[in-house]
């Protein structure tokens, strides 16, 4: 059985049971007794027989696969895949992932599951325009996931980010700072709302003075924030900086280190995502908790009951927001002389 790819027709003749009979097993319908069905596996183990699950499904009006589009070299994505391949297990679905990548467009990536006939879709983080994202979920069910989109059409399940960027905004007050700059995410997913959770905090604060740093979602992004900052006057750089994401608040960090900054002594840093790397004892992020377990739950949720028929017909399904958490570490602290102007 080397050279050749095992079939059902190998494992019906090594059971001594009809072609049939072997499918009924591994499609789990009635039809087969119970000691049959032993004989079929253990003939299967024996070979290595895989069942072709792609083939199968195209003989089916259903194929229990759901799509998903993330960001390749994106952290965060990476951490929700455990739960929607945990919950899309539990809900007998099948996950198909496509890659975006700075030459392959999410568009791109949506044709590639489309082609693959996914039932319904979740999109990472979407950059496509609302009518792009309309259009798409005229076609079959789709879940954006870290973004709000407007109109009812998308399920959404998203962080609270205007909450969360507010919790880093009152740690940092709390430690005594008062010039918080934002290191921003630019036109990255969920950006606009943490630029507005930072600004509504530092209106609300008597004696905050809003500073933004221009930035992006990476590690490069981060520490290109860094020489800008590095580039101000010590008496009027900010005494501390709530990041868009981890990644850029450790791009950041490394960079100020390097330049004989101490974090937290003269600069205080907070990320957001609480991404694995943000726990290492060598980084100790403090960060803004987004619960990707809980994430990846819901929209699982959202997509199998739209389409095993549990939502109502043409109900546009609820928003799901879930609420951020402030996670210590060691890369705060409180004001201190050193980095307070005299």
């Amino acid at each position: 059985m080397d050279s050749e790819r095992v079939t059902m027709e190998h494992v019906a003749a090594r059971a001594g049971v009809s072609r049939a009979l072997v499918s009924i097993v591994f499609r789990g319908v009635a039809g087969a007794s119970e000691a049959t069905r032993e004989r079929v596996l253990a003939a299967a183990r024996d070979l290595d027989y895989r069942p072709d699950t792609r083939a199968s499904r195209l003989g089916s009006s259903r194929t229990r696969t759901l799509g998903v589009t993330f960001s390749v070299g994106h952290t965060f994505h990476g951490d929700l895949m455990e739960s929607l391949y945990t919950h899309a297990d539990a809900a007998a679905y099948e996950l198909v992932l496509s890659g975006v990548t700075p030459s392959r467009s999410e568009a791109a990536a949506v044709e590639t599951l489309l082609a693959e006939r996914c039932e319904g879709i979740v999109l990472l983080g979407s950059s496509q325009s609302t009518a792009q994202l309309a259009r798409l979920a005229r076609r079959l069910p789709v879940v954006s996931v870290l973004r709000p989109v407007p109109g009812g059409e998308v399920g959404v399940v998203r962080t609270d980010d205007t909450a969360g960027l507010r919790l880093a905004v009152e740690h940092l007050r709390a430690l005594g700072h008062t010039r918080i700059a934002l290191l921003d995410g630019g036109r990255t997913a969920g950006a606009a709302e943490r630029r507005r959770g930072y600004r509504a905090a530092v209106r609300r604060a008597p004696g905050l003075v809003e500073s933004i740093l221009p930035g992006g979602p990476s590690e490069l992004e981060g520490a290109e924030a860094a020489r800008a900052f590095l580039a101000q006057t010590a008496r009027g750089r900010p005494t501390a900086v709530a990041a868009f994401n981890d990644r850029c608040a450790i791009g950041f960090v490394d960079v100020v280190r390097q330049a004989g900054l101490r974090v937290p002594g003269d600069v205080s840093v907070v990320g957001f995502d609480d991404i694995t790397e943000a726990a290492y004892p060598h980084v100790a992020l403090t960060t803004v908790r987004q619960d990707a377990e809980r994430l990846g739950a819901e929209a699982v949720r959202t997509l199998a009951e739209r389409l095993d028929g549990e939502s109502p017909p043409g109900t546009p399904p609820p928003p799901v927001v879930i609420e951020p958490e402030l996670v210590v570490r060691a890369s705060t602290a409180p004001v201190t002389r050193r980095n307070t102007p005299s």
